[in-house]
């Protein structure tokens, strides 16, 4: 799966397909027609494949198509506030203030800007901000498509999760499975890139906390035949996220503040319902259920991985991101009652270079 490959020298192959193909089960309970992988060592060379796309697609879609919307979108509204500006600005001799036709200056034969340095670092920077939050609409809107699809065809349920555990281990994995799970890795690995190359926020270190729990808990419920848990909870994590970034979009391009603020909303109560009620579902059954059914084994024979240290660290990594979603959501609190006071959506956290203040990212 993935590119076809076979005139690709061997080396190279599994930088570009799926490894480890194996006989399907004799009744698998989904994905009855797909090819079945293993997991191994080698899954790693897709993953660094998967980062060095999205790394391209990211750019792509960054400079080819949303920052010259913004630049555009913005510097039209910039030219027609400046304009309303000089129609209400007195004139002397058809000249506003007297400065040079049309409203621009010359010094040394040179035209100055019609805008001043702070609307054009605030253009600049409204830009940038804009063409980064698009790239996450666009990989959480496909990628929870994608993981949706996954999740139905699975016989798990999000509000009795016990199912997540029976006939453990889940090995081997179907094409469609493994090739979402990798990809998610590789995203939150991209991710961590990304969260050092950008200007730090004041919640740099709480993310970048978010961030490797979160690749550790997905690498660690990988190779340990936990996916199907890893896989139910990045669908209710994702699917919000689709929801903050198309917010700030609106915000940094100066949308009615109406749709900004009803994004927020939308946001607020997927939020609230994905990460704060259906995720307990998750952990409850991760603590009470899971030793219930799983015996408690360490055994590469058996494929089963869920000794009494194994089970314990997984749910505490489980409680230590449900903390960090409350300190969050505390946040996001905060931005909803300055939406009900009628401030307007506006950040709660600023980069440190010290400027506008823009809401926590997931």
């Amino acid at each position: 799966m993935v590119f076809a490959v076979p005139l690709v020298p061997p080396l190279l192959r599994p930088f570009l397909a799926l490894q480890y193909p194996t006989t399907a089960p004799a009744h698998p309970d989904s994905f009855p027609l797909s090819t079945y992988y293993n997991v191994g060592k080698l899954d790693i060379c897709l993953v660094i494949t998967l980062i060095a796309v999205m790394a391209v697609l990211r750019d792509s879609f960054r400079l080819g198509i949303f920052e010259p919307f913004a630049r555009w979108k913005l510097t039209r509204d910039l030219e027609r506030r400046r304009k309303q500006r000089e129609a209400r600005t007195p004139t002397t001799n058809g000249h506003a203030n007297g400065s040079a036709t049309n409203g621009h200056s010359l010094s040394n034969g040179t035209a100055k800007s019609p805008y001043s340095p702070r609307e054009l670092k605030q253009l600049n920077r409204s830009v940038l901000r804009f063409a980064e939050q698009g790239w996450s609409v666009v990989y959480y809107s496909s990628v929870w498509s994608y993981g949706l699809y996954v999740h139905r065809c699975l016989p798990t349920r999000i509000l009795d999760p016990v199912d997540l555990w029976l006939n453990y281990p889940h090995i081997p994995l179907a094409a469609p499975f493994k090739f979402y799970y990798l990809t998610q890795m590789a995203f939150y690995l991209h991710q961590i890139l990304i969260l050092n190359a950008e200007a730090r926020r004041s919640d740099h270190v709480l993310m970048m906390s978010h961030h490797i729990i979160t690749v550790i808990l997905m690498w660690a419920s990988y190779y340990t035949n936990l996916t199907r848990v890893g896989a139910l909870i990045m669908v209710l994590m994702d699917w919000c996220d689709i929801f903050l970034p198309l917010a700030k979009m609106f915000r940094y391009i100066q949308i009615t503040q109406l749709a900004t603020d009803a994004t927020f909303g939308v946001f607020l109560v997927s939020w609230f319902i994905t990460r704060h009620i259906l995720f307990l579902f998750v952990i409850k059954s991760t603590v009470i259920d899971a030793p219930k059914i799983i015996p408690p084994e360490w055994s590469s024979e058996t494929g089963r991985y869920l000794s009494r240290p194994a089970h314990t660290a997984f749910s505490a990594m489980l409680l230590a991101l449900q903390v960090m979603q409350c300190v969050w959501f505390w946040l996001i609190c905060r931005v909803a009652w300055r939406v009900l006071s009628g401030k307007g959506a506006a950040d709660a956290r600023s980069d440190d270079e010290g400027s506008d203040v823009d809401e926590k990212e997931d």
